[in-house]
């Protein structure tokens, strides 16, 4: 087995356990006949600060689930096969900071659960991050993400959803927990590669500076 087909073998794996997670969640209501959403998050209350933790593993049915599954797990994918080095970091921070933002900012009285705010949050790293590190290789992963899923965006405009029982709260934070973390982490992980006419153009510079 190539390494190339090891790295993407072990790309796979977590968002596969990810996603098994929230379908054995889903079935476990089903065999209980109960719903687990009270578990989900409230914001600004007490009881919802578990809903950091077990907001993104609850869905409503299972429209919901299969509709966060997909993009879930191609997303997750996306994120540990050309982010290896910071994958965990990022889906960690992501699926923690887009809830307690969530907890923070979310309508009082409201009742958000489903993995759609870890969604926007995978979404907006790789868009952002493909274009801040300006490499052709991730640029074309940016370009993938944007058409795929370019969509997402409305999500964060309940008004165009009136009918719909949306957490746009859920969206908005985890877009800009995605964005935030593209920019933060802009300096670890791949990089373009430099090209030695760069490093020739520096040099160039540096004498002229010094005339």
């Amino acid at each position: 087995m190539d390494a190339e087909r090891r790295k993407l073998i072990r790309s796979l794996f977590f968002p596969v356990i990810f996603v098994i997670a929230i379908w054995l969640v889903k079935f476990l209501e089903v065999i209980l006949d109960t719903s687990f959403a009270t578990y989900g998050m409230y914001p600004m209350q007490w009881k919802g600060l578990p809903g950091i933790l077990t907001m993104p593993l609850i869905h409503a049915d299972w429209k919901h689930l299969f509709a966060n599954s997909i993009p879930l797990f191609i997303l997750a994918a996306f994120l540990f096969y050309s982010y290896r080095e910071i994958a965990w970091r990022i889906l960690i921070l992501i699926y923690l900071l887009s809830g307690l933002w969530v907890w923070f900012l979310g309508t009082e009285g409201s009742l958000h659960i489903g993995s759609s705010g870890v969604v926007y949050g995978l979404a907006a790293f790789l868009f952002t991050s493909g274009i801040i590190r300006r490499d052709t290789r991730l640029m074309a992963i940016t370009l993938l993400v944007a058409f795929l899923y370019g969509g997402l965006v409305w999500g964060i405009f309940p008004q165009l959803f009136p009918r719909e029982r949306i957490s746009w709260e859920g969206h908005l934070m985890g877009l800009l927990a995605g964005t935030i973390l593209a920019v933060y982490f802009r300096k670890v992980g791949p990089q373009r590669p430099r090209f030695d006419w760069e490093d020739e153009e520096e040099d160039e510079e540096d004498i002229s500076s010094n005339i």
